[in-house]
């Protein structure tokens, strides 16, 4: 039986020292091609304007951008040493995308401004994922693909203690966990996703995640 979701937090990572620390781990996610970039473009994404929501310190968008090229890419992130980091490592990337601080139940975004959508390992901490979906499908232009990744709850003992004690550095391994125990099952996405007006969405899981893919009708 699946534990029971224990809510990790809806704030981000305020502290800059804990943000430089996940800037280290997300760097090394990068590093072993562990980001997602090459399910997000199997599954549709595109050129065009990009938004990424929760980009943290920015290497999945940035990785991504640097291989299809968009029109423009904007991250919308709810921490501010965070948004302060990502505008570092996109200089040295040399891609001019462009961060602003918000909530994704509330982005500060016009309606149907962006191509495509994407988000990776962040929706754990939505407060209220039907509005964050509902958000995703307000900015979205007709056509538009949309891609959210994440980790899943239900992977299993081994699996768990063999990603923990991979996790560098050592001082991100207790977040690691308290967001794994944040994560949702395929069923309860489903289940958020069918209330929402992404309902056409598909939820697929993968070895120690799940992702949700569609287009805007």
């Amino acid at each position: 039986m699946t534990a029971a979701r224990i809510v990790e937090t809806n704030e981000g990572i305020q502290s800059e020292v804990t943000a430089e620390i996940f800037d280290e781990f997300a760097k090394g996610m990068r590093d072993k091609g562990w980001n997602g970039v090459t399910e997000m473009i199997s599954s549709g994404i595109h050129g065009g304007d990009i938004l990424e929501i929760g980009p943290g310190p920015g290497y999945v968008g940035l990785e991504l951008a640097k291989q299809i090229n968009p029109r423009t890419f904007t991250g919308c992130e709810i921490s501010p040493a965070m948004i302060r980091i990502a505008e570092k490592n996109a200089k040295e990337y040399g891609i001019a995308a462009r961060y602003v601080q918000g909530n994704g139940m509330n982005m500060p975004l016009p309606d149907v401004s962006f191509d495509c959508v994407i988000s990776n390992g962040s929706m754990h901490e939505w407060e209220n994922p039907v509005e964050v979906f509902d958000e995703i499908y307000r900015v979205l232009r007709p056509g538009g693909r949309y891609c959210i990744t994440d980790m899943r709850r239900d992977i299993g003992f081994l699996k768990r203690y063999m990603i923990y004690f991979s996790t560098k550095p050592k001082e991100i391994r207790p977040g690691f966990l308290s967001s794994l125990n944040a994560s949702y099952t395929q069923e309860e996405i489903q289940k958020l996703l069918d209330s929402s007006r992404l309902r056409d969405g598909t939820v697929k899981k993968d070895f120690m995640g799940l992702s949700i893919t569609g287009e805007k009708n």
